[in-house]
């Protein structure tokens, strides 16, 4: 009998000891989502005089300038159309990432948008002053004012997808200021 209320006795206890230490266990709060894909939308860096030029100085500066910025964002697919500064402007963030610049058909935007939104991951897209604000338009972002096409370098798009379209979307700076920042 002695050894049976001991028994209960001990069970009594674990059954406090336990209920006590459910009661002042906090219910850890969801995480909150991931995004689907993170989209960064760029203009290509300063460039150079003629009909397909290089970068400028000032552009190669910005285009090291984004790959510091972006280096620790976890980006896993950079594009560029084929002109020779918009690669130079993804050059440095795919060397320190190791990564292909993927060409994109800036004449197909609409299919670029929609592809751009099909498979997961954090993407880089290089374009040009009449492309960069369609396509974050096409996507279903705000694309703010018009990029000012002498003088604005320095506009990225942030995008944060769901598969079920756009869930934020702003407007940053990277790099030197632009001239017409500063005004």
């Amino acid at each position: 009998m002695a050894t049976r209320v001991k028994r209960r006795t001990v069970i009594g206890l674990l059954a406090v000891a336990l209920v006590a230490a459910c009661a002042g266990t906090p219910v850890a709060e969801p995480a909150p989502e991931a995004p689907y894909a993170r989209l960064f939308l760029v203009r290509h860096g300063e460039k150079e005089a003629g009909a397909d030029p290089a970068l400028s100085l000032a552009g190669a500066q910005r285009a090291q300038a984004l790959a510091a910025r972006l280096g620790g964002e976890g980006v896993t697919q950079i594009w560029s159309t084929q002109t020779n500064r918009t690669r130079q402007t993804a050059a440095p963030l795919a060397a320190a990432l190791g990564l292909e610049v993927l060409i994109y058909d800036a004449s197909a935007l609409a299919a670029f948008a929609s592809a751009l939104g099909d498979t997961p991951g954090v993407k880089l897209v290089v374009g040009h002053s009449n492309t960069t604000d369609a396509l974050a338009a096409l996507i279903g972002a705000d694309p703010g004012p018009a990029i000012h096409e002498a003088s604005e370098f320095d506009r990225m798009y942030v995008i944060d997808l769901s598969e079920d379209g756009v869930t934020a979307d702003r407007i940053e700076r990277y790099g030197a200021s632009s001239r017409i920042n500063a005004e």
